[in-house]
C-alpha cells in the first residue's frame, strides 16, 4: 500500500431539495478529484439534497412548509442516486465518502456513507445525536456508527459537524487507529457575527484539534450558501436573509500535527480543495502523543463504549425465551436491553 497520495474535498453550495441534479453534481465532482489524481473524495454534511437551515431561521410551523419536499428529496440504500454515486466510486477508481440526509422508512438521519474505489458501501453511518433544532427533523445514530475501516488508502473513520465537540466519541475513533478522518460540516454562514461557536474559527478549530489529538489527516469538507439557496429559504425576508448570508465555505485539510495542507478557496467560491498526504507522517505525530496508547492511563480513566446495533423491535420465535436476530444484531438480554461493553 503506497502511504503518499493525494486527497479532496468539497467546498460547494447544494442542489438545495433537487436530489437529481445534486446527484449529477456529485458525479462531476468525483469525476474532477479523479482526473486529478485524488484516491479519496469527501462531502459536506447533508449535501444531498442540502442542510436543512430553514430549521434555524424561524418557528416551526414556518420551517414545516420544506418537510415534505426535504423528506422526498432524502435518499434511500438501494435507490437509484445511491447506485449512482457507487457507479462513480467504481468507474472513477476512488473512495467517496458522502454527506446526506438518508430515508429509512418515516425517518431522516444525518448520514455518511463511505464508498470504496469498487463501488462497495464500507460504511453506513448515521450522527449519533442531531443538534440542537436538527432534533427536529433527524433520528440518532448508535454505537455501531463510530466505527474505522481498513481499506486499500488506509484506515478511515467518519464524523458529522458537532460529534467533533463530543470527546467519548472521538476518543471511541482514535482508539481504533484511524488515520484518514472525513470530517462533515455544513455550511458556516448561519448566524455569522451573531454566534461565535457556530463560525468557521471554532470548527475549523475542532477539525484541527481531531487532527493533532487522533494523530490522523483530517479531511473537514464544508458547504457554503449560494445565492439561489438563501431565496428559497429566506423568501425575501432581509432579517433571515441576515441570518443565512451568502459564503460560509471554510473547507479545510489538517496534517496529523495540525497544519493547514489543503489549497483552499475563498470562502464564496465552489470548487475543490485537494491536498498530498503521506500516512508515513502519522508516526511522527503519535511519538509525541497516542491518546488511545501509549499516552493513555488506563489505570485512571478508560471508556465504555457499547459498538453494537440497536433496533427499537427484537422478534421472538415461538420457542418463549429464543430471540431471532441478525448475524451482527445485538444479542438481547433478560430485560431486553443492550448493555455496554468495554
Amino acid at each position: 500500500m503506497s502511504t503518499a497520495f493525494k486527497v479532496a474535498a468539497v467546498q460547494a453550495a447544494p442542489s438545495f431539495l433537487d436530489l437529481e441534479n445534486g446527484v449529477k453534481r456529485a458525479v462531476g465532482y468525483i469525476e474532477e478529484a479523479a482526473n486529478a489524481g485524488c484516491k479519496l473524495i469527501v462531502f459536506p454534511e447533508t449535501w444531498l439534497p442540502g442542510y436543512p437551515n430553514h430549521i434555524w431561521l424561524g418557528p416551526v410551523a414556518w420551517s414545516m412548509q420544506f418537510v415534505g419536499r426535504y423528506f422526498d428529496h432524502s435518499v434511500e440504500v438501494g435507490s437509484p442516486e445511491d447506485k449512482a454515486i457507487a457507479e462513480a466510486a467504481r468507474k472513477n477508481n476512488i473512495q467517496v465518502s458522502l454527506g446526506l440526509s438518508e430515508r429509512d422508512g418515516g425517518s431522516l438521519y444525518i448520514a455518511q456513507w463511505h464508498y470504496n474505489e469498487h463501488g462497495e458501501a464500507v460504511q453506513r453511518r448515521r450522527k449519533l445525536k442531531p443538534t440542537h433544532v436538527e432534533r427536529t427533523v433527524f433520528g440518532e445514530g448508535d454505537g455501531s456508527d463510530l466505527a474505522v475501516h481498513e481499506t486499500s488508502i488506509g484506515r478511515i473513520g467518519q464524523l458529522s459537524c458537532w460529534e467533533h465537540l463530543q470527546p467519548l466519541s472521538k476518543y471511541a475513533m482514535y482508539s481504533q487507529n484511524e488515520q484518514i478522518h472525513c470530517a462533515a460540516w455544513p455550511n458556516l454562514a448561519l448566524y455569522e457575527g451573531g454566534a461565535y461557536a457556530l463560525g468557521h474559527q471554532v470548527n475549523n478549530g475542532a477539525s484541527m484539534v481531531y487532527a493533532v489529538e487522533g494523530g490522523c489527516y483530517v479531511i473537514a469538507a464544508c458547504a457554503l450558501v449560494s445565492k439561489e439557496q438563501q431565496d428559497i429559504l429566506c423568501q425575501g425576508d432581509k432579517e433571515k436573509e441576515a441570518l443565512c448570508p451568502v459564503g460560509g465555505g471554510y473547507t479545510r485539510i489538517y496534517a496529523p500535527d495540525g497544519q493547514d495542507i489543503g489549497s483552499n478557496l475563498p470562502h464564496t467560491e465552489e470548487g475543490l480543495v485537494m491536498a498530498d498526504i503521506d500516512l508515513g507522517m502519522i508516526a511522527f505525530a503519535k511519538a509525541a502523543a497516542d491518546p488511545a496508547g501509549h499516552y493513555a492511563r488506563r489505570d485512571v480513566t478508560r471508556l465504555l463504549l457499547n459498538n453494537k446495533r440497536q433496533r427499537p423491535v427484537v422478534a421472538f420465535d415461538e420457542a418463549p425465551g429464543l430471540s431471532v436476530v441478525a448475524p451482527n444484531d445485538p444479542e438481547p438480554t433478560a430485560d431486553g436491553q443492550d448493555h455496554a461493553a468495554e
